[in-house]
């Protein structure tokens, strides 16, 4: 299972959803979904923005855990 630490990272940055759709211009529903952790995918560009924005690795912000 692929993890997404997005909510993690907004928190320390003090940001809410539409915060990083404005900034980034993803749209907010794709911020949503990857902040539920409900995304099905996400694209290569969108990894790419938030990137930038949290000034992170993609590991940061995406992680692999074993499935139980």
């Amino acid at each position: 299972m692929v993890r997404c630490h997005l909510a993690r990272l907004m928190g320390e940055h003090k940001m809410k959803i539409v915060d990083v759709a404005k900034q980034t211009g993803l749209n907010r529903n794709t911020v949503t979904l990857l902040y539920r952790e409900t995304a099905q995918r996400i694209d290569l560009d969108a990894i790419d923005k938030l990137c930038k924005l949290f000034q992170c690795e993609v590991g940061e912000l995406l992680e692999f855990q074993q499935d139980e």
